[in-house]
């Protein structure tokens, strides 16, 4: 079932692939049953916040009508930032399913652990490695585009 609902958050990053945002999605997923979807519109939206995870979970919590999110797993292609791990915890979401891991910036055991914090209140069960080669393809594909794009640009004096 994890790769199941890990291919549909990988459908959410290519939306953003798409738009030229970075290239993450999540997916929510209760009682076997999708309740939102998110991926990244920071660029878009001009907004520092709008991070897929967080997308996913301002829309679940209208959904199910509350901001507490038990008995929810959410699907993240790649490893959520100190932000979106922080309002993984306070939304009180029980699992998350992570594809591939961020050595730079992932708050939930990469850089820092705050997921499974043994002082917070609320800590997730955390799976990794889910569908790890495409979730990790598309931000390699994305970013070496950007770079390539970015040579083309340059003059040569």
């Amino acid at each position: 079932m994890d790769e199941y609902y890990m291919k549909l958050a990988i459908e959410e990053a290519y939306k953003a692939y798409e738009i030229k945002e970075v290239p993450i999605g999540a997916v929510i997923v209760k009682n076997n049953e999708v309740i939102s979807e998110g991926y990244n519109l920071r660029e878009t939206s001009k907004d520092a916040t709008t991070h897929a995870e967080m997308i996913a979970i301002r829309e679940a919590c209208e959904k199910l009508g509350g901001w507490r999110l038990s008995g929810c797993c959410m699907y993240v292609t790649i490893e959520p930032c100190p932000m979106c791990a922080g309002a993984i915890v306070n939304s009180r979401i029980d699992r998350l399913v992570i594809g591939a891991l961020d050595p730079k910036a992932g708050a939930c055991g990469s850089v820092m652990n705050i997921v499974e914090n043994p002082k917070l209140n609320h800590r997730v069960e955390v799976v990794k490695g889910i569908l790890e080669n495409e979730c990790s393809k598309i931000m390699k594909d994305f970013f070496s585009e950007l770079r390539s794009k970015k040579g083309k640009n340059k003059i040569n004096l």
